[in-house]
This record gives C-alpha cells, sequence and structure tokens, in this order.
C-alpha cells in the first residue's frame, strides 16, 4: 500500500509498505475522507520527536475492510467513524476513567505517533469494537472526518472547564478546535462567550457557533480587555484552544474566583507553565486548571455523530477547502501549514 508520510523532520513524501495485520482484537480500514490537522504540521516540524517514514494522519473516515476473529460489532463493508484516539479498552488506565492515558500518559494517541496514521491505503484500529462506529445513515464521509478529532477535543475544553447554564466563558483561540470548544459552551448553556482570535473566517464561524464578543491579542493583554468587558468582575470559565505557555497567565488573571479552566491545547514549547500567585489567589483562590486530552472511542463517537446526523450540531462551517483523490493529499497537507486566511479546515475525499 501506499501511504504519505513524515520522512524525517522537515520532510514529507509517499512510502510503500506491507499492509498492517490485523490482530483478533482489531480491523483494516481503508480511508473515505481524511482531513489534515495543525497536529499533522507540528509533527513533521519535529514537535515529538524524529519520526522515519511515519505515515501521517489521524482524522478519517473509513469502511472496514478486515477484521479481526475476535471483533464482535463490526465487518467487512462497515463504513465506521473512527476517533483520532484509539485507546486500549481493557488497561487499568481506562477502567479508572481514564482511557485516553491507557499504557501510560497520552498512550491513546497513536496514530502517527507510535504507529502509522490514517493517510494510507489502509490503516489499523486496536480494539475494533471500542474504537469504531458506525457512520450514521446519510452522513457525508467529509462532515465524518470532524468527528475524529475537532469536535470531541473543542468538546472536552467546554468539558473540563465544567460550563454551566448562564455562565461566561472566555475561548483563547477560535481555530478549529477553539470553534468547537465555542460550539461545546453554547451548547452547554453559556450565556456569554467571548472570543480571541482575529482571522475574520473564524470571528465569522464562532458567531455562528454561538461567540457574543471577540478580543484581539494584537491590541494589548487578555486579561485586561476582559476585565474591562466584564467590569472587573472576570468570567467563570475559560477554554484554552491556543497559545502557548504564557496564555495560562492571562487565562488565571481573567476569571474569577471559583472558576474553572479547561485546557486542550497542545504545549509543544517551553519548559514551565507560569501561574501568577496573586490573581491565583496566592494559592486559595479556588482557580482551577484542568488540561487534557481527549476521550476517544466508541461511545464518545457515536454520541457526537448523533449531535452531527440530528442537525444540532453543523460541522460543515469548519470545512473551507474540499480535495478530491489522493493526488491532492500533498497539496492540502500544504495548505494547511501555510495557513491562508479564508483556510480552516482542509479535507482530501477519496472515495469514488
Amino acid at each position: 500500500m501506499k501511504g504519505f508520510a513524515m520522512k524525517k523532520i522537515g520532510e514529507t513524501g509517499w512510502v510503500e509498505k506491507e499492509i498492517p495485520a490485523c490482530g483478533p482484537l482489531d480491523a483494516i480500514v481503508k480511508p473515505l475522507a481524511v482531513a489534515i490537522c495543525t497536529s499533522d504540521i507540528h509533527t513533521i516540524a519535529g514537535a515529538i520527536g524524529d519520526r522515519k517514514d511515519m505515515i501521517l494522519g489521524h482524522e478519517v473516515c473509513g469502511e472496514v475492510y478486515e477484521v479481526g476473529s475476535l471483533v464482535k460489532d463490526f465487518k467487512k463493508g462497515d463504513r465506521v467513524l473512527v476517533t483520532a484516539i484509539t485507546p486500549d479498552w481493557s488497561t487499568v488506565e481506562a477502567q479508572a476513567g481514564y482511557s485516553m492515558h491507557s499504557g501510560g500518559m497520552l498512550n491513546g494517541w497513536k496514530f502517527s505517533n507510535v504507529k502509522d496514521g490514517v493517510f494510507s491505503e489502509y490503516f489499523h484500529v486496536n480494539d475494533a469494537d471500542g474504537n469504531l462506529a458506525l457512520l450514521p445513515e446519510g452522513m457525508d464521509p467529509i462532515d465524518a472526518c470532524m468527528i475524529s478529532d475537532m469536535v470531541p477535543t473543542g468538546f472536552h475544553g467546554a468539558e473540563l472547564a465544567d460550563i454551566q447554564y448562564g455562565d461566561t466563558v472566555l475561548v483563547i483561540g477560535i481555530g478549529p478546535v477553539g470553534l468547537m470548544g465555542v460550539a461545546g459552551a453554547a451548547l452547554r448553556g453559556a450565556s456569554r462567550i467571548i472570543a480571541v482570535g482575529t482571522r475574520p473566517k473564524c470571528v465569522e464561524v464562532a458567531k455562528i457557533y454561538g461567540a457574543n464578543e471577540f478580543i484581539s491579542y494584537k491590541n494589548g493583554p487578555i486579561d485586561e480587555q476582559v476585565l474591562k468587558m466584564t467590569n472587573g468582575k472576570g468570567v467563570d470559565k475559560v477554554i484554552i484552544a491556543g497559545g502557548g505557555v504564557e496564555t495560562f497567565s492571562e487565562a488565571v488573571k481573567s476569571l474569577k474566583a471559583g472558576g474553572k479552566i479547561g485546557n486542550v491545547n497542545y504545549l509543544g514549547e517551553g519548559d514551565n507553565v507560569l501561574i501568577p500567585r496573586i490573581e491565583w489567589g496566592v494559592g486559595m483562590g479556588h482557580k482551577a486548571i484542568f488540561g487534557g486530552l481527549m476521550p476517544g472511542g466508541r461511545l464518545r463517537a457515536e454520541k457526537l455523530g448523533s449531535l452531527v446526523s440530528s442537525g444540532r450540531l453543523n460541522v460543515r462551517h469548519l470545512i473551507t477547502h474540499v480535495y478530491e483523490g489522493w493526488d491532492q493529499l500533498p497539496e492540502a497537507v500544504k495548505i494547511m501549514g501555510e495557513k491562508p486566511a479564508d483556510l480552516i479546515k482542509p479535507v482530501v475525499r477519496l472515495e469514488k
């Protein structure tokens, strides 16, 4: 089979590999469509270290090609959702409620990290009964790709921040994950959503998903603007979906006592996250910070698939560039790295 791979840090290209072997609990899947993520670009640049000929990609909708002898609920030909995080569901970490850390911290993240990803003619899914979900009838595979990562990650930010009815929420970063953070906050009942971002296309879509007001980091510290907008009170909750280690300081300063921060932003640089002592209540302000890798798995995918297929969540607003066929995949990766002003998510349709 062919796959589009990270050949080494800073270099990508096509590689030829054997079709993956299918274990008794596993599945081999053919992609129907794939989406490119900023994480793919960071991986190519070396964010997770050097990888040699590792096939990229973790956002996909596919068709089952083969299942293992012990797989109960899926068969060849099933069209399936596949989450970017594919836990090992029999581990003690999964039993403790942290499936995304099955086998060790962040070890639920397998695609294009510890094994080949989904930008290939066939890809391997561990624990198929736990990590596949049937594609809802009538759902376009283009839309289904958003259920792999963007929707569950953004929604996990809203979950980690514990957004309640009537909360005032700050969403830092309105790329595709932040946009789903906005949507998640709105669905959970936030009454006021302040979004940090400047790209006109992202602002336009953030309004559709429920953002009320906007801040530009170019106009000064985020916290100073938030406090001015809230008459010095601050916000109830913060979702961090962009920025760097320095962003936490502004988030803490923007937060009311007793507030919560949900971080779903990958911090690829910096040694420490700095928390401002005074604004953190000298350690006693009940300002809680939660950071988490999004949950994967079948139940999550089924519920999010239902949310989309019912019309409660329209993910098509995220998809700005659609390409057709394998030969367009390098161009889709390239444009994700360049991030033109009108881009949110590029998707490549592979089914004929």
